[in-house]
C-alpha cells in the first residue's frame, strides 16, 4: 500500500518530550484530518516530519512509500515526496515564485537533465488558471507583503506544480476569513486524487466543512486517543474537547 506511515513515534524539544509513541497511517488518495486542543502535539508533528533542526525524533518510524524519512534533511524529505503547508509561511525576498518553483523542480530532476522553460511555464500557468490566480502573482517575492490569504494560496500553487505524493497542511486555516478558506479548500479538492494523500491538521472544525476528510484523529497529550469519520469534527465542534478528555483513561489522559 503506497502510504505516509507514523509508527511508535516520539519527539521532544527543548528538553521535553512533546510526542509519544504516535502511530497513524495515510494511504495515498485519502484525506486525514488530525485535530486536538492546543498543546496536543499537532504542530510538533508537523515539524518534526519536515526534519526541523529543533524537534528530536527520539524513536519510531515515519515511512513515506516505505522509506524511512527519519533522519533526512528538509530537502531530502521533499524531494522524497513530502510537502509541508506551514501556519506561518516564510518571506523570501528577492525570489521570485516562478523562480522559486523552477528552483524546486530542478533541484528533483536526475543529474545532468535541465527543466525546460517552455514546458515549465506552460504547467504553472495551467496550475494558475486551475486555482484561478492571476498570473502576474509569479513575479512576486515568495510570500513577502503577502495577506494571510495570499500565503496559502501561494502556498496551494506550490502544491500543485510540485505534485508531492504527500501533503502535511499545518493549521492551514489559521488566521484566513471565509473567502481565503474557500480558495484554499478549493485548491486541496482540486488536487485530491489517487495520486496523493493529505494530513489536514486543524483545531477546527469550520476547514472541514469545506475539506471533507476520510477519517478525522483526536490527538491528546501526543498521541490519537479517538479516530472516526467527520461527524467526529462535528462533534468536537458542538461540545469542545473537555467531553473526550473525561473518557479517556488515566493512562490515555497522561
Amino acid at each position: 500500500m503506497s502510504a505516509l506511515e507514523i509508527k511508535n513515534l516520539s519527539v521532544r524539544v527543548a528538553g521535553n518530550d512533546v510526542i509519544n509513541d504516535f502511530s497513524l497511517t495515510v494511504p495515498k488518495g485519502e484525506v486525514h484530518a488530525l485535530m486536538g486542543p492546543n498543546g496536543a502535539g499537532k504542530s510538533s508533528l508537523a515539524k518534526a516530519l519536515a526534519g526541523h533542526e529543533d524537534y528530536e525524533i527520539t524513536r519510531g518510524e515515519a515511512l513515506l512509500d516505505g522509506r524511512d524519512i527519519v533522519g533526512m534533511e528538509p530537502d531530502e524529505t521533499a524531494r522524497a515526496g513530502l510537502f509541508m503547508a506551514f501556519q506561518y509561511p516564510s518571506e523570501i525576498p528577492g525570489v521570485s515564485i516562478a523562480n522559486f518553483l523552477r528552483a524546486a523542480l530542478t533541484a528533483r530532476l536526475p543529474e545532468g537533465e535541465t527543466l525546460k522553460a517552455p514546458a515549465f511555464y506552460k504547467e504553472l500557468y495551467r496550475a494558475m488558471d486551475e486555482l484561478k490566480i492571476d498570473r502576474s502573482f509569479t513575479s512576486r517575492p515568495v510570500n513577502e507583503g503577502f495577506s494571510g490569504g495570499e500565503k496559502k494560496r501561494c502556498e496551494i500553487l506550490q502544491m500543485s506544480v510540485l505534485k508531492p505524493s504527500f501533503a502535511v497542511m499545518d493549521e492551514t486555516d489559521s488566521g484566513l476569513d471565509i473567502d481565503a478558506l474557500r480558495i484554499v479548500a478549493e485548491g486541496v479538492n482540486a488536487m485530491r486524487g489517487p495520486n496523493i494523500g493529505f494530513l489536514v491538521i486543524t483545531h477546527y472544525q469550520r476547514l472541514l466543512n469545506y475539506i471533507v476528510p476520510d477519517k478525522v484523529h483526536v490527538m491528546h497529550e501526543g498521541r490519537i486517543v479517538k479516530t472516526g469519520g467527520k461527524s467526529l469534527a462535528l462533534e468536537l465542534e458542538e461540545k469542545g474537547y473537555d467531553w473526550l478528555k473525561s473518557e479517556l483513561t488515566p493512562a490515555e489522559a497522561g
